[in-house]
């Protein structure tokens, strides 16, 4: 007989006869365990021995319940796992509990959207979820759709333009900009005015590395102004260090800001900024997986605590 036709005739309700049995070698109580009826089980347990070529369970001396063989034994510890796997597997596919979980989520975002929102989603996610781990990656634009369809990502979360039309969108959060210096900066704490704003000098964020002009230079280009931008870094994280210690300014996302409140005073910028909106992303086929619609929900409040 071909492996493939032995593994189909078993299915779980034999498995979990034997396994029922070998907890309890009692007809009458295994039947009860496993809410069938004794014929039924009876039925199960001549199959389980025609399949293993073994009585599996021979009536006890004592005339109650009956003893398993060496056989039956022997198969314990494997099919506990078997079961353990097969319980596994379907709780993956048809369920999704937060608190037993140990799924691997993974969020693609560049370090402007990350920074605003890491900080209130992962401890919310760990506060619903203790055993979830999260990792945010840099995202490849240009492969976007294809990561999402392969599950190589589960979520994008970036500007409406980087997502495709094959992808569902929602809409996280609007943000507008704010400008920031340290805690007793020598210019004082009034109105920022354009022309201080263009005589100060500026801290900027450069994601790509190493660029000294960006969004602001080019707003301030169309009023015929200009700026002095004196340190340029690629993270996010190093901003509120670098403001804190020097006299730099520096213009950024409020949310992000307002985390550094204690150590940085915002002011509304002298130029105009269009504000700007963030969208998370994901490919149709997860629309309805519970993990899937799970880490949504938390990615969509974690963004919601942020405005507050």
């Amino acid at each position: 007989m071909r492996l493939s036709q032995r593994i189909s005739d078993f299915d779980s309700g034999l498995l979990m006869t034997l396994d029922a049995l070998l907890k309890e070698p009692n007809v009458t109580h295994a039947a009860v365990r496993l809410n069938i009826s004794q014929s039924a089980l009876s039925a199960r347990l001549t199959r389980l021995r025609h399949l293993l070529n073994d009585p599996l369970f021979i009536p006890s001396i004592s005339g109650r319940g009956m003893t398993p063989t060496p056989h039956a034994i022997a198969l314990q510890p494997e099919l506990t796992r078997l079961l353990e796997r097969f319980e596994d597997f379907v709780n993956t596919a048809h369920l999704f509990d937060p608190l037993t979980s140990k799924r691997v989520f993974r969020i693609a975002a560049t370090d402007n959207p990350a920074a605003i929102l890491a900080p209130d989603l992962i401890p919310l996610i760990k506060a619903h979820a203790p055993e979830v781990k999260i990792a945010f990656t840099l995202p490849d634009k240009s492969r976007i759709a294809r990561l999402l369809e392969q599950g190589e990502i589960d979520l994008f979360v970036g500007a409406a333009e980087d997502g495709s039309n094959e992808l569902i969108s929602s809409t996280l959060f609007e943000e507008k900009f704010m400008t920031a210096q340290r805690r007793g900066h020598p210019r004082g704490t009034g109105e920022l005015g354009l022309d201080e704003f263009c005589r100060l000098d500026h801290l900027l964020i450069s994601t790509t590395g190493g660029h000294f002009t960006g969004m602001i230079d080019n707003a301030l280009a169309e009023i015929g102004r200009e700026r002095q931008v004196s340190v340029s870094v690629q993270s996010y994280a190093m901003a509120p260090l670098v403001l804190a210690s020097t006299d730099c300014i520096c213009t950024l996302p409020l949310r992000f800001l307002q985390r550094f409140t204690q150590s940085l005073d915002l002011f509304e910028p002298p130029v105009a900024l269009s504000p700007f909106s963030m969208n998370v992303f994901w490919h149709p086929k997860m629309r309805t997986d519970p993990a899937h619609m799970w880490l949504r929900k938390m990615v969509m409040s974690g963004s919601r605590k942020g405005g507050t």
